[in-house]
């Protein structure tokens, strides 16, 4: 079993697994808190997470046990950890390409994959920023939580508990390309809905059709017809 290390405070979990990982034996290890102080997202973003409200984890795991190109074992982690929660509500749990958890319309959780040299071993780091307990978002609007959107107050140890068992039993189980990118696509958030999009600060209806198998988001636009993107390039507005 993978070993979980629990942090009473940490500024991110992506920065600080790396000292866990045992010398004489690298292998897959964990690491959580309930308070994380400088979160990671992907692409330079920051994670904004509330003291003991929420949960911050992160999974280190060789690269020689994932058979996945890289931006496909983040597409993998993203059905996995929808596939998780959604065995914990009624309610629909989507992805929002490339990477973020939707619960009725909201942003539940985010995730970051990460390919680093760890004890001079290649692993993938993947973490995750999973709103719990938390209700208050300030500014933004976009954000809910397990709580305000499935209405279910979780235990923070319990869940995290839940969640390592399901990850570590998973991320490496009946893997393959095909079968990440069919469970993307049907989890796809606004597939084959109109959606408002921003492409280099102008605005534009349109409908999110596939994930391509290299990552690429193809959405059918009002004005400009089948076009792909990839993260940066487009921005959904809803």
């Amino acid at each position: 079993m993978t070993d979980l290390f629990y942090l009473r405070e940490c500024s991110s979990t992506q920065e600080k697994i790396g000292e866990f990982i045992p010398a004489e034996n690298p292998v897959s290890v964990a690491v959580c808190t309930f308070n994380q102080t400088k979160g990671k997202g992907q692409y330079g973003n920051s994670w904004e997470s509330g003291k003991n409200l929420n949960i911050a984890y992160s999974l280190a795991v060789p690269t020689s046990s994932i058979n996945l190109p890289d931006h496909l074992f983040n597409f993998h982690t993203a059905v996995l950890v929808a596939d998780f929660l959604a065995n914990l509500t009624t309610e629909k749990v989507q992805i929002k390409w490339p990477n973020d958890i939707i619960i009725k319309n909201k942003k539940i959780a985010g995730l970051l994959v990460e390919k680093k040299m760890l004890l001079n071993e290649p692993f993938f780091v993947f973490g995750i920023g999973l709103n719990v307990l938390q209700k208050d978002f300030g500014n933004l609007s976009k954000a809910g939580s397990l709580l305000t959107q499935t209405g279910v107050l979780h235990d923070l140890e319990i869940l995290t508990e839940q969640l390592h068992q399901y990850l570590v039993e998973n991320i490496s189980k009946n893997v393959n390309s095909k079968k990440t990118l069919k469970q993307l696509n049907i989890n796809l958030f606004r597939k084959d809905l109109v959606s408002v999009f921003e492409i280099n600060q102008i605005r534009q209806n349109g409908i999110i059709k596939e994930v391509d198998e290299a990552g690429f988001l193809i959405v059918d636009l009002e004005n400009d017809g089948l076009k792909k993107f990839f993260h940066k390039e487009i921005e959904l507005l809803y």
